[in-house]
């Protein structure tokens, strides 16, 4: 019963009284004699002072050989633990014997609380017209910024190309939002805040960068290709094995028309850091192909007609001059390579290619020069061969054309007003400018 009992005072006992014994006691030397004048004295000066400070108003004083005791209530525990403080400091003070208990009183308790919210709501409405100053000021600056942000003038003549005069808006954009929130918080006298709000923007934004590394990177990679302007639109590239024409450059992806009419997509940062083989950036371009000859054949009078042969047909550029040289000799047959320079942006290099060999072939065909033909063993049994069993004969081969045909770049031109069309379409996507200069 006993031990019910005890579990239950401690339950319901105040937590702050049973702290109250642990505070200090004052020191120094205790006098020998007693005065009652002396202890009026201290009670006095402890009530005088108590009275002057809030939340003592239920504090009792009494003294008795220089032994303060102190009873009543107070609002909570940090409150009591003063008076020991306080007490103590008086001269003539001996020990003190603090009785104070935080009181329980629901009203008294509430009406510091209600007392404090008061005075927030007091502060709040006279800090109104500051903050709507503040909040003026800020807006006056971002508006600056954006009225100077969407000038077209200086920023497209600084800029090479639009998508970068875009980024020195939006870098405009930002100065002028950052300046804006300085000159706000200091309206507020409360600039000490700008370290903290743009350290804790520093981490998120390299939280951010590293979640969209990628993408970044890309961004990255698209602002170096819109400055070097390594190929224009239209121009024949080879990129990571893809291979088309340009059709632009957007903030994400270059775009490629491939020959057979498909959309390619790489990405810009695959496109910075690949080889590109531009095909268009020089007019002259080369082409070449083998042809097979036989070992028994007289290989120098084949090389003479091929080299006739391709000098002599009209899509065919003198300067470079082509050539031709036996290349290699394999089981049964003896390659000669046959090369020749066009001007590709009249002539279809797969048309010239294709109808220089049909030309060649005609003319080694014509002067009698054997091309190597696969060599098989035949075993027959001509015993067993009916009789009577004739073969017929072989017709004759129909003649060779060796006039040149038409070999102009009519398809790439059906190409390049795809291209054309689609970019009209969407101009404002695209990066590459035909007027920048060159890489």
């Amino acid at each position: 019963m006993r031990l019910i009992l005890t579990l239950a005072l401690c339950l319901f006992l105040p937590l702050s009284a049973l702290a109250q014994d642990t505070t200090e006691q004052p020191t120094g030397t205790i006098t020998v004699e007693d005065s009652a004048s002396q202890d009026a004295a201290i009670a006095t000066r402890i009530r005088g002072i108590l009275g002057e400070l809030e939340g003592f108003e239920d504090v009792t004083v009494s003294v008795s050989n220089g032994i303060v005791t102190l009873r009543g209530t107070t609002l909570d525990a940090v409150t009591a633990n003063r008076l020991n403080d306080l007490a103590g400091r008086v001269e003539g003070v001996v020990a003190i014997e603090n009785e104070v208990v935080e009181t329980t009183d629901v009203v008294e308790r509430l009406n510091p609380a209600v007392a404090r919210f008061q005075s927030r709501i007091s502060q709040l409405i006279a800090f109104i017209p500051l903050a709507l100053v503040a909040l003026l000021a800020f807006l006056v600056v971002v508006v600056a910024g954006i009225l100077i942000a969407r000038m077209r003038q200086p920023w497209d003549r600084l800029a090479p190309n639009k998508f970068i005069a875009n980024i020195y808006r939006q870098l405009v954009r930002l100065a002028f939002m950052i300046g804006g929130l300085v000159v706000a918080l200091d309206i507020l006298n409360a600039t000490a805040l700008l370290s903290t709000i743009l350290g804790a923007a520093g981490i998120v934004g390299l939280a951010i960068g590293f979640a969209v590394r990628d993408t970044v990177e890309n961004f990255i990679a698209s602002i170096m290709l819109s400055i070097r302007q390594p190929f224009r639109p239209n121009d024949t590239v080879e990129i990571e094995g893809d291979i088309g024409k340009v059709i632009r450059l957007t903030s994400r992806a270059t775009i490629l028309l491939s020959f057979d009419g498909n959309h390619i997509h790489i990405p810009n940062a695959t496109v910075f850091k690949s080889r590109i083989v531009n095909y268009t950036r020089n007019d002259e371009r080369r082409f070449l192909f083998d042809l097979g000859i036989a070992p028994d054949a007289d290989l120098a009078k084949a090389r003479d007609i091929a080299q006739t042969t391709i000098e002599a047909l009209p899509f065919v550029l003198a300067e470079p001059a082509p050539n031709c040289w036996l290349e290699g000799i394999g089981d049964s047959t003896i390659t000669l390579r046959v090369t020749g320079w066009i001007a590709q942006h009249d002539t279809s290099l797969v048309a010239a290619r294709g109808e220089a060999m049909r030309m060649v072939m005609a003319a080694l065909t014509t002067e009698e020069i054997e091309m190597p033909e696969p060599t098989y063993r035949l075993i027959t049994d001509l015993d067993g061969m009916p009789s009577g069993k004739k073969t017929t004969p072989k017709s004759p081969a129909p003649p060779i054309v060796v006039e040149p045909t038409e070999v102009s770049a009519t398809a790439d031109k059906e190409l390049s007003r795809i291209i054309d069309d689609e970019r009209k379409a969407q101009s404002e996507s695209d990066l590459l400018d035909r007027n920048a200069e060159r890489e």
